[in-house]
């Protein structure tokens, strides 16, 4: 599969995640984004920030939906922040969903909370 943006062809996985995490964009999440029916707003962005940051600073941390609730109460400032908070946002999963829009691998993860 591939993505076109500005342009250029990118290549992703059969499930829709990128093959060279070098390739992603701000454009090419709101591509990625838009094909999968979420709006960015801030808080996605929030989401996705965070996701790469853990990755790609973090040895390849790919946080659960549970330790993505913790970061972003902490980032919003609001103790209300559920896993249905995150899933509102990225209703295919939060950590999976955001993270192939922003350009992180698919996590191998094999489930739970």
């Amino acid at each position: 599969m591939a993505i076109e943006v500005n342009g250029e062809s990118i290549e992703t996985t059969a499930s829709g995640f990128l093959i060279n995490i070098e390739d992603w964009s701000i454009d090419l999440a709101e591509i990625i984004a838009k094909e999968e029916g979420v709006e960015l707003t801030d808080k996605h962005w929030d989401v996705i920030n965070y996701l790469r940051d853990e990755f790609i600073n973090n040895a390849g941390n790919q946080p659960n939906t549970r330790n993505m609730v913790k970061a972003m109460t902490k980032a919003w400032g609001d103790k209300s922040i559920n896993a249905k908070t995150l899933y509102d946002l990225f209703p295919g999963d939060p950590s999976k969903q955001g993270g192939r829009i922003g350009g992180l691998p698919e996590s191998r993860r094999k489930g739970g909370y």
